[in-house]
This record gives C-alpha cells, structure tokens and sequence, in this order.
C-alpha cells in the first residue's frame, strides 16, 4: 500500500478499473496518511465514515462494470464550496458552525462521477491571504519545509495545495481570485490549473470577488488537471455568470497540439527577479524551443498597474459580498438588545484582521466621495488590461511567466506587512483580471531548496493550448525527479 502515495489519478483510474487496487484501499490510504500528517493543518475536517462507504458503493459499480468517470477517486475540496450536510467554514470564526442544506454545482459535478470527498481542507479566511495564515483555524504548514523551518503554502487554497504535496489527497479543488490556485502550487510543486472566468460554476462557491472567483483542479500532474476539468467545467443556469458552451473533453485533446507561439512579456522581466527565477525563465524557454515552438518577445504595457487595480476591485466586491454577514442573515451571532451592536459585534468578532481590512478598503473606495476616483478608475484599468492581452494574442498562443516572485517564505516573517503580502500576487493578478485561463507547473528547485512554478496564460476559453504548454514544461523539466 505504500506505493499508493506515487500515483495521480490517471494511475489510479488505470488501477481501479483493472481491478488491481480497491476504492477503500485507497480511500482508507489517504485518511491514514491524513491523520498521520494532521501538524500539517491541511484539512479543516475529514470525512471518516461516509468517505469508506461511498468507497464500498463505488467498488460495487467497478465490480458491475458500471464504473463512472471518477469512480472511487478520494478528492480533497477546499472549504470555500458548500458541502451538503457536512461542515463549510471558509475557515471563518463567522461560518465556524455552517453546514449547508445544498451542494456547490462543482462539487456535485464530482461526486456525480463517482469522486469521494475525503475532506475539507484549510484556507485564508474567506480566500483572503496569499500564505494561509489567515484562517480561523490556524495556519497551514508546507510540507515541503526544510532545515527545521516552517515555510507557507501560500494562499489562499494552501490546504488544497499543501494536501496534494504532502500525499494526503490524491487530487483537490482551489478556487483562484488573484492568484489563489497558482502561487500555492507554485510554492508547493504541484500543478494548480485556473480555468477562463465562466468556465466552472461560481453557485455554491462562497464568494469573494464575483467578478474574479473561478474554481479549478490542484493536481499531481498536467494529465490530472484536465482529467478533473472535464468534469468541474460546464454550463450551470443557476450562475449567471457561467459560459454556455459545447463541451470539451480536455483530457483527450490538449496534448494534440503540437506547435505553439510563446509570448514573452518584457513587463515581467523585473530587476528584482532572482539569478535563479531568471535562470529557469531561460530554461522553460529552451523547452518551448526544442518542442518546435516559437518564441516571441510581447508587450504589455499596464502590468505595473493591475495590482492596485485588482486590490481596488477585489476588495470592493469582498466588502459588497460579505455584507450578509451581520448575524441576523448569516453568519455566528452575537448576543446584543440592540440592533446595531449587534451588527457591530458580530462583524468584529466573527471576521479576522485581514477580512476587516478588505470591508474597510472595498467600503471606502465605493463610498460616494471616491467613487470615481478609485473604483471606476480601477474598472478602466482593467478593461486596458484585457486589451493588452487581447493585443499580444493575435501575435501568440499562450503567454510564459514565473508564477511567483520567489519561492515560499518562512512563516510569519510577511503576515504583518500587508503591502509586501499583497506584492506576491504580482504576476498572477493580470489574468484574474481578463479573466484568462492559466496554469502553474513546477519547473525546478530555488537556491533554498523549495519548488518554484512557472505559469502559462491563455486565451479565454483555449485551456487546451494552456494544458498543451504546461505538459511541454512538465515533460522537459520532470521535476518530479528533482524533489
């Protein structure tokens, strides 16, 4: 059973459907591995008992030949999706006790195709964080911290992303506003894929930014991501906001493509950047080249502002979104005779610093006298920002930057210093705000001896090119020999 913790999903599909391993064997796998790794903090809650007897039904369909598309597969989720019947916290002193009537469209996506759910795991409160030092309970450890130093996963799905790494979930779901999918896999060397803005339903996703919250895979590999995208991706009439599109089948095409035009933005080519960040930018560029790809050499000329951008908007929608929580709608109460104290209590002790300052911000850049001078303004910056893409696409297919400006960092060294927290997302907000699919993929090891990922950006709608780009990466660098 010890050779269970080397295998993705391809394998363990491969394996179930051959009979050679059982669904309760891995599913009891993992929850062991789990228990045995709870210093971690990756999981906020596991699901014991029901995860085995879900695993008995599905080796039952496997022995019927009646064998669905993830049958049997353990899925750790993140706890930003409503989970029927079982505990949805957004690792929030003020959902701490929520457990929801209804299942998030994603995640009913999965176990409609036989996926278990083996637990919730760890976030910053309300995907609000880039280290997963933020949640109500506590913060997650990476698990691929070395000299007996405590290193962040990164955030906000650090659970997800620390989980996969630390095989204690063969797969998970993240969901990625700013960059909350691709730096956590960056900073723990697995592959974090965000699809196009529409891609994945948002109902039953706790929200944060309506405009920027996209659900996607945090995998083991780039054959996984698409494995699971087939199935998360879809149209949903219950989300507004979801495209309506013929279907892909991801993980039987991407790797069809076999030509790309790389695009290399000069924007990102930052003084600040590491020797060694520059040396495997150097490096994935070779891969592309040997591969037959063209590289190209792009402009984007709004970069430097698509951090102040996106902090403005994001934080503005956060403080829209999360004014339910007053304790009378939603949200833990506190006791109070009078209405407004209790609105007054119960939002400054359910919510943690770094949610209040998110309100606070989002309040004041919405409020009457600025207005106009901060959020409208933001919303132009980002249409300037689409345009940049939409100019560079007609020249190239996908786009190739870091992920990160370094590798993950020690804990507690940033979580006072705001503005240096927020500087992580540097390189992947610009595609949260174009809404833009992109995936992370380890490309080697830092100096420090921790993963670093490296990105690649899409046209909307084209995950196909972006899965294409990213398995160039994973095969060239095969990093999974330098861990």
């Amino acid at each position: 059973m010890n050779d269970l913790k080397d295998i993705n999903i391809e394998k363990s599909l491969e394996l179930l459907k051959t009979k050679k391993i059982s669904s309760k064997e891995l599913v009891e796998f993992y929850l062991t591995e789990a228990e045995s790794k709870k210093n971690l903090n990756a999981y906020i809650s596991l699901n014991l008992d029901n995860a085995i007897n879900l695993a008995k039904e599905s080796d039952k369909r496997i022995s019927s030949n009646k064998m669905r598309a993830l049958e049997g597969i353990p899925i750790a989720v993140k706890d930003l999706f409503c989970t029927q019947n079982f505990l949805t916290t957004a690792a929030s002193g003020m959902l701490q006790n929520f457990i929801p009537t209804y299942e998030s469209t994603v995640t009913q996506k999965l176990w409609d195709a036989g996926a278990i759910l083996i637990g919730k795991t760890n976030l910053d409160e309300f995907a609000m964080g880039s280290s997963n030092e933020t949640s109500f309970f506590g913060s997650v450890i990476n698990p691929l911290s070395i000299n007996n130093k405590k290193y962040v996963p990164g955030g906000s799905s650090g659970g997800s992303a620390a989980a996969v790494a630390a095989n204690i979930a063969l797969a998970a779901t993240g969901t990625d506003t700013g960059g909350s999918i691709r730096q956590p896999a960056s900073y723990c060397g697995i592959v974090g894929l965000k699809p196009t803005y529409g891609r994945c339903s948002r109902w039953g996703i706790i929200a944060f930014a309506s405009s920027l919250d996209q659900a996607g895979p945090m995998t083991k590999t780039v054959k996984d991501a698409a494995i699971l995208l087939d199935i998360m991706a879809g149209y949903d009439n219950k989300d507004s906001t979801s495209a309506n599109l013929d279907d892909i089948n991801f993980s039987k095409s991407f790797d069809k493509i076999k030509k790309l035009k790389v695009g290399i933005p000069k924007q990102y080519k930052s003084d600040k950047l590491s020797p060694e960040i520059v040396k495997l930018w150097e490096d994935g560029i070779d891969y592309f080249k040997k591969k037959n790809c063209t590289v190209i050499d792009i402009d984007l000329p709004h970069t430097d502002y698509a951090l102040a951008t996106y902090y403005i908007i994001s934080s503005a929608e956060a403080s829209s979104n999360l004014a339910r929580y007053d304790g009378v709608r939603y949200g833990k109460r506190q006791s109070s005779n009078d209405i407004t104290t209790l609105y007054e209590q119960t939002r400054s002790q359910g919510f943690g610093n770094e949610v209040k300052r998110r309100i606070m911000i989002g309040t004041y850049v919405l409020s009457a006298g600025y207005y106009d001078a901060y959020y409208l303004k933001a919303q132009k910056v980002r249409s300037k920002i689409i345009d940049d893409f939409n100019q560079a696409f007609e020249k190239v297919d996908v786009i190739f930057t870091p992920t990160a400006p370094s590798d993950a960092f020690e804990q507690g060294t940033k979580i006072d210093d705001p503005i240096q927290m927020y500087l992580n997302d540097v390189f992947t907000v610009p595609a949260s705000l174009a809404g833009l699919p992109a995936i992370s993929v380890p490309i080697g090891l830092s100096q420090n001896g921790l993963p670093l990922g490296f990105q690649i950006i899409g046209k909307r709608f084209d995950e196909n090119s972006v899965l294409a780009a990213g398995k160039i990466i994973e095969d060239c660098a095969n990093f999974g020999e330098k861990k």
